[in-house]
């Protein structure tokens, strides 16, 4: 890959007494899109949050631009967070604005342009997105892709050089899939920007990402480009991009037998 942008350095993190990430390496480039893929529960989501200091790991160090990303230091926290955008699952809009103050919130909460000009920006970015003459209907009156282009808009209301994606294919028409995973490609390469793509879709990611990584048991279990992927002899990537039922990942959680969870021994029926 490139000079890095953001990097995980042996990051560990748990919820209590469950580990979800262990020793858990990652570069990314500026300028590319990288899909995280896994499973659900394998720790996608929970990446996201560290990368964006809404959760600190127990060990392991996060780096954006060469600065630590630490919860504990908020004034540098809110600082690294003006250049990162996030696309939140099912969009998130807020119900009670308009699609046009949707994308005008992040301006007027964290710079100080006159309404002129933020007027000029959101009606710029809502045209980036298709979407200049939806500008005054409420959320409830846009469809869901449309929803999730509003928000698309709103994450890159600040032009940041770091935007993540929690699960932006969810819930979406074929239609509205691909065109929300161009966009995701071609405005990433507008800004100049590094896109990273938390999902479980794979035709659409490998069609727009530069590179994948996958998680399962708390680990990087295997990452290269999408063509790496496809031609990978691993029995987890070829469960996971085949969606096969048997393989590496089992359908039982891990539990006691059976048979004494309920409380039967020996021989007993």
């Amino acid at each position: 890959m490139e000079k890095s942008y953001l990097e995980l350095e042996n990051v560990t993190f748990a919820y209590g007494s469950r580990p979800i990430l262990r020793n858990v390496s990652m570069r990314f480039g500026a300028g590319q899109v990288v899909a995280i893929m896994g499973g659900s529960g394998m720790g996608k989501t929970t990446l996201l949050k560290l990368i964006g200091g809404l959760l600190s790991p127990q060990s392991g160090r996060i780096v954006l631009g060469g600065e630590p990303v630490d919860a504990r230091n908020q004034k540098r926290l809110y600082r690294l967070r003006r250049r990162m955008g996030m696309l939140f699952q099912f969009g998130a809009l807020f119900t009670d604005l308009t699609v046009f103050e949707n994308v005008a919130f992040p301006m007027r909460e964290q710079t100080n342009l006159d309404e002129e000009t933020i007027r000029d920006l959101v009606l710029m970015k809502l045209n980036a997105v298709g979407l200049r003459g939806a500008a005054e209907l409420m959320p409830s009156e846009i469809s869901g892709g449309m929803a999730r282009r509003v928000a698309l808009a709103r994450a890159i209301a600040l032009d940041p050089s770091l935007i993540l994606y929690d699960e932006p294919f969810a819930g979406l028409d074929p239609i509205s899939m691909g065109v929300t995973a161009r966009l995701i490609r071609n405005l990433n390469d507008a800004l100049g920007a590094l896109s990273i793509i938390v999902t479980h879709d794979v035709a659409e990611t490998f069609e727009i990402a530069d590179y994948v990584y996958m998680i399962s048991s708390q680990h990087v279990a295997a990452e290269g480009t999408p063509d790496e992927m496809r031609a990978s002899t691993d029995p987890f990537v070829r469960q996971f991009i085949g969606g096969l039922p048997d393989g590496p990942v089992k359908f039982q959680y891990p539990a006691p037998p059976y048979a004494a969870d309920l409380g039967f021994s020996g021989g007993e029926a």
